[in-house]
């Protein structure tokens, strides 16, 4: 009834005997007749489903003297007493976040996911209405979780005022076409969130370059049944329409931009090949701070180098790389030895291969650095895992990057137990907190011995 959205639904039962109809079908006469209809409450109980009302049996006689016009008027008068007008702000979207966890899932990764993924929401602008999880041994190959979830998701939608569906996995272009039909609001999944916030983040033109062609990329085979407008009429000679004509069109000018764009980060590429090479012929070792996206990497570098990074508890709160000078004292001979920090743009778990391609200038930062030096926000319940994340990541890049130094940050937010348990599993690592500057020295010391194991090696 809210999926269709009917005032009123009456269930006609037969005997099952005694009329019978020419050519077959139902049989019999008006046994009994049920009336139903939506019960007017400001927050429904969608779980036990009590939000409508449903008549006990009544005779077809009573029922035909019902008036229904009379009814709907009523339940009209009552739902505007009972419901609220509500403020919706149009440039905030209401978005409900649905996760399914799969038999390849535990728990703890499931919970970790989908609250990222909230998070993620709220740093693109979005106002996370509710969560919605579902458990499969697998996902729908059409619509991701079950046909029963989907009408769930719908009806909250509804009830909620949803404008907006985000799913914590990457959805086919069909799956996004067949959630959309159902559930009657915009679908998105969790790549098209992360592009969103890159699109609001990027200040440079190299940036803003880099994050264009990821959403190409990623928009490209998502054009075929994108609204009405770009809809296939059909297919082979004689069904061609200005819909394909208009697809056609939109898929060459894109892949011409992509050529473009895909030129002009070769040329970036190129440019930033040669002020590393300009580095390394001054012989100053370069040092690539690493980390989960919110880790405090740029905020290490501004303590260390007095740089002026964009710092934010926001997830991807810059994505431009950012080198520094940072001079360092031997503490035996008082010798004195310049280095360089590069930040780089954080790193996250399952990230899209678009992103991974069109930022492949920034993250060639990480492989061409002397060595890395791995920032872990030790707050975070998730900080084992994000390690796992970021050093998969760094298994998959092209050449191997240089020694690396694990860092946990923030250990002026955690508790003793925690740290103890960081200290016993990574006994070589450093503890610091970067707002406080608390173990700075210690940090120092720790990136002049990284230096000298990366100049000399294994």
């Amino acid at each position: 009834m809210v999926l269709q959205r009917l005032d009123a639904l009456v269930v006609i039962t037969l005997t099952g005997e005694g009329f019978q109809r020419r050519g077959g079908g139902a049989t019999g006469y008006v046994k009994e007749t049920y009336l139903a209809h939506l019960i007017p409450q400001s927050d429904p109980n969608l779980e036990t489903g009590d939000y409508w009302d449903v008549s006990p049996a009544l005779s077809l006689d009573v029922l035909t003297k019902q008036d229904f016009l009379d009814l709907v008027e009523g339940l009209e008068a009552e739902f505007q007493r009972e419901f609220i007008a509500q403020q919706v702000d149009d440039k905030q979207d209401r978005v409900l976040v649905v996760g399914l966890m799969t038999q390849q899932m535990t728990q703890q990764e499931f919970d970790d996911s989908l609250a990222e993924l909230k998070r993620l929401v709220d740093t693109a602008g979005g106002e996370v209405l509710q969560e919605i999880s579902q458990k499969r041994p697998s996902a729908h190959p059409q619509t991701v979780v079950g046909a029963g979830k989907v009408e769930e998701i719908a009806l909250r939608a509804q009830t909620l005022g949803a404008n907006l569906v985000a799913f914590d996995r990457d959805l086919s272009p069909a799956q996004v076409r067949n959630l959309e039909s159902r559930i009657g609001v915009r679908v998105v999944d969790r790549t098209e969130v992360i592009l969103d916030i890159f699109a609001q983040r990027a200040q440079s033109g190299a940036g803003k370059l880099q994050v264009e062609l990821a959403q190409l990329e990623y928009m490209l085979p998502r054009l075929t049944g994108r609204g009405q407008a770009m809809s296939r009429l059909g297919g082979g000679i004689g069904t061609r329409g200005p819909g394909e004509t208009k697809l056609e069109t939109e898929r060459r000018a894109i892949q011409r931009r992509l050529a473009r764009l895909q030129q002009e980060v070769n040329q970036l590429q190129a440019h930033r090949s040669r002020l590393r090479q300009q580095r390394q012929k001054k012989d100053v070792p370069t040092v690539a701070i690493v980390g989960y996206t919110n880790a405090g990497k740029s905020t290490t570098i501004n303590a260390l180098t007095n740089a002026e990074v964009y710092t934010a508890d926001q997830l991807f709160a810059t994505l431009d790389p950012t080198t520094r000078r940072l001079s360092l004292t031997y503490p035996v001979t008082g010798e004195s030895r310049t280095i360089l920090l590069t930040d780089t743009v954080g790193f996250i778990q399952n990230l899209p291969t678009s992103l991974m391609d069109a930022f492949r200038a920034t993250l060639e930062e990480v492989t061409e650095a002397d060595a890395l030096l791995h920032v872990v926000d030790l707050s975070h319940p998730a900080w084992v895992s994000q390690i796992r994340s970021v050093t998969s990541i760094l298994s998959e890049m092209p050449i191997a990057p240089g020694p690396m130094l694990l860092a946990f940050n923030k250990i002026d937010l955690v508790d003793s137990e925690t740290l103890a348990i960081a200290k016993e599993e990574y006994p070589l690592a450093v503890f610091f907190s970067a707002t406080s500057r608390f173990g700075f020295e210690t940090l120092r010391q720790k990136l002049l011995q990284l230096v000298d194991y990366a100049a000399i090696g294994p």
